[in-house]
């Protein structure tokens, strides 16, 4: 197998119940359905748009504790909640390899379910992070689906979040002659590339 390399950011499990892992898990999945839907309910989008006004406050408020500026916009895309963070000196807010956009996501999960009482989907980019992100994984992904075809033998990426999966996921999904699969356990979670069994 070849070996590419993406880094990941460390996740924390508490003792109580997790919204926040609950969530993940709905993702993962999507993620393992090729991006599909899990049987849940689909909340309304009037109440996914909730969901990211309450998000959009509570980032506000750490904004204002921080004193950074910021543009916040809330909105429904995709059949979830996302708020989205644009303005200068907010390189802090996403950390290395988004490990602290990550954090502050699952926060301002935690408090949409403290306010609603139900786990939320939604989710937080900060100055475009998420969107370079994509552009980057698509290439990872390319990359993989490459190295199979050239060679036929299984690609193994590196650890990535759910959010990264389901964008590596989506790019192999969307070529013939290759599959992907998640393995392992989170943090260690990771996509394997192969040619599809004739």
């Amino acid at each position: 197998m070849t070996e590419t390399s993406i880094p990941s950011a460390d996740q924390s499990v508490d003792e109580e119940p997790n919204p926040i892992a609950a969530t993940e898990d709905i993702e993962a999945d999507e993620v393992e359905a090729g991006g599909g839907t899990p049987e849940k309910k689909v909340p309304a989008e009037s109440e996914l748009f909730r969901q990211s006004e309450i998000a959009a406050d509570y980032v506000e408020g750490l904004l204002d504790i921080l004193d950074y500026d910021g543009d916040i916009d809330e909105l429904v895309s995709g059949g979830r909640p996302v708020v989205e963070v644009v303005g200068g000196r907010l390189q802090n807010l996403v950390g290395q390899r988004g490990a602290t956009l990550e954090a502050l996501q699952e926060l301002a999960r935690l408090a949409v379910f403290r306010q609603t009482g139900t786990p939320s989907r939604l989710l937080l980019d900060v100055g475009g992070y998420r969107a370079n992100r994509r552009k980057e994984l698509a290439a990872v992904a390319k990359n993989a689906v490459e190295k199979v075809k050239e060679y036929g033998e299984p690609v193994r990426l590196e650890p990535m979040s759910a959010f990264e999966r389901k964008c590596v996921h989506d790019v192999v999904n969307a070529m013939s002659g290759v599959e992907s699969e998640s393995e392992g356990v989170e943090p260690n979670r990771r996509i394997v590339v192969r040619p599809v069994a004739d």
